[in-house]
């Protein structure tokens, strides 16, 4: 995803602080979740970006097509539109559950290898992760054969590289700087 705007991380903060105070910190995933999908729909979005369609059209329109949405949540879409924002709804979701994950005490981690791990190798890493961070780690594995062995691990704004690649890299900066 792009760089997180200021202003989504202002609009994320100001849903996340009215989730807690009225307890629906669940709801509002759904909704912000719902949100990003008007966002990513290019039909939709030409539509609620163009400045010759009146508002309480595009209002109609998000109701058929989200007639699930929360009347906050239609608020946030409605402001959205009218500030010509709708298109950073995805960063506002992505910041909204950063900000749910480190309320509830949990941390992503993300680990690249060269190869599957298998189930007993993903609990033994996610224990020594959760060891290190002292929070619950929701763990996700992909498989990048470039790396040749070892593993990447990416846990919050941490990067822990220990794949061969990297290792090797950095062994021949070192060969050559020494041999010049």
């Amino acid at each position: 995803m792009a760089r997180v705007t200021a202003a989504a991380r202002r609009y994320a903060q100001a849903v996340f602080q009215l989730a807690l105070e009225k307890n629906e910190i669940d709801r509002w995933a759904a909704d912000l979740e719902a949100i990003t999908d008007l966002a990513t729909r290019p039909e939709l979005l030409s539509l609620l970006g163009n400045p010759k369609i009146p508002l309480a059209e595009k209002q109609r329109v998000i109701r058929e097509v989200r007639p699930d949405l929360a009347s906050l949540a239609f608020n946030l879409v409605s402001l959205l539109i009218v500030k010509g924002r709708l298109t950073i709804a995805g960063q506002i979701e992505c910041q909204y559950m950063a900000m749910v994950d480190a309320h509830r005490g949990i941390e992503r981690a993300e680990v690249v290898t060269a190869v599957p791990l298998d189930e007993d190798d993903k609990a033994k890493l996610k224990e020594r992760l959760e060891a290190m961070t002292g929070k619950q780690v929701l763990l996700t594995a992909r498989v990048e054969p470039s790396i040749l062995g070892g593993l990447i691990t990416r846990i919050g704004d941490r990067l822990i590289d220990g794949s061969t690649l990297t290792n090797l890299l950095t062994l021949k900066r070192r060969l050559s700087g020494e041999a010049g």
